[in-house]
């Protein structure tokens, strides 16, 4: 079994695919791409949220179901950027053929989007979730 469990290798595959996208960074004004939401941080930007992990293994392959959230939050006044680089992320990951460090990806989704508003904060925030299969090498 790989060192590196199906979630951080998933992830870190993940980013290297959109921190690589130029016209992401644009959208993002620079790669905030991040693993845990940063304290004063304005602007677009992007956070992995939850992944939930469950065992997909079968009689001869040891593998997993993913879930994985990431957030898209914009700045104050309006939906608009947030979607467009949600959308952008969306483009980036579905079906996309990513190498993971110790497994294979068998396929990756994107299974669900949403947008919410951040009623403390004038803010918009579109949540995606993607379904990923994975197996260890």
């Amino acid at each position: 079994m790989s060192a590196k469990g199906p979630v951080l290798a998933l992830r870190e595959a993940m980013l290297a695919r959109l921190a690589g996208d130029a016209a992401l960074t644009e959208m993002l004004c620079g790669a905030r791409i991040y693993d845990a939401p940063p304290r004063g941080i304005h602007g677009v930007h992007a956070v992995f949220s939850e992944t939930r992990l469950r065992d997909w293994s079968t009689g001869t392959d040891n593998g997993h179901e993913q879930d994985v959230f990431i957030t898209v939050w914009s700045g104050e006044g309006g939906a608009r950027a947030a979607l467009l680089a949600a959308t952008r992320i969306a483009a980036l990951l579905d079906d996309a053929a990513l190498a993971l460090d110790g497994h294979r990806l068998v396929n990756l989704r994107l299974a669900a989007s949403e947008t919410r508003r951040d009623a403390r904060a004038d803010r918009q925030r579109v949540v995606l979730r993607l379904r990923a299969v994975t197996e260890v090498l």
